[in-house]
């Protein structure tokens, strides 16, 4: 049982993590995105570094949140929804493993329910094609750069963010309006 006031974290790699960032932080229950990177072998990368697929790493989220108010399994649900998990090393015209579908879990219980989702997603066919999410343990975690954070609140007129985040934060409010946070 959590204890109460206790917070918990999940990371999460879903394509670019602007898209992520944007829906996770307006669910209820969410304390505060990070975008950063994980699952990789360079120590402290950048995006530069990221972004040349060369260092291992995925672009992630990384979530802290009210256990009570959400649980990992309603956050990896939203994951699930937001995003192509049947893609692999790629979210659109983002390819590289950089972009690759992953769950990144912390103790033995984050990687239960991981492995639960994908099987019961697998068992009811929801995707046509299989899931090829990578569930691994969470070796380290580093944040991003600045301008990363809130990118999509920070730059709504950024191309990419009106071609591609805006329609799927689009459709993100419209499945979950009754669990996002009062405006």
């Amino acid at each position: 049982m959590t204890q109460e006031g206790r917070v918990e974290t999940a990371t999460l790699a879903g394509g670019c993590f602007w898209c992520l960032d944007g829906a996770y932080r307006d669910l209820r229950g969410v304390i505060g995105v990070e975008s950063g990177y994980a699952g990789g072998q360079t120590a402290n990368p950048t995006y530069e570094q990221v972004c040349t697929g060369t260092t291992g790493h995925a672009e992630v989220v990384r979530v802290t949140y009210d256990p009570n108010e959400i649980t990992y399994r309603d956050l990896l649900e939203v994951f699930f929804s937001i995003h192509d998990p049947t893609t692999l090393n790629r979210q659109g015209a983002d390819v590289g493993t950089q972009y690759r579908s992953a769950i990144f879990y912390r103790d033995e219980a984050q990687r239960e329910v991981a492995e639960e989702i994908v099987a019961e997603l697998e068992r009811d066919g929801v995707f046509e094609d299989p899931i090829v999410t990578e569930v691994s343990a969470l070796q380290a975690y580093y944040p991003g750069e600045d301008y990363h954070q809130d990118y999509y609140r920070q730059n709504p007129g950024q191309g990419y963010c009106q071609v591609v985040v805006a329609p799927k934060l689009a459709k993100f409010r419209a499945r979950y309006a009754t669990r996002l946070k009062d405006r």
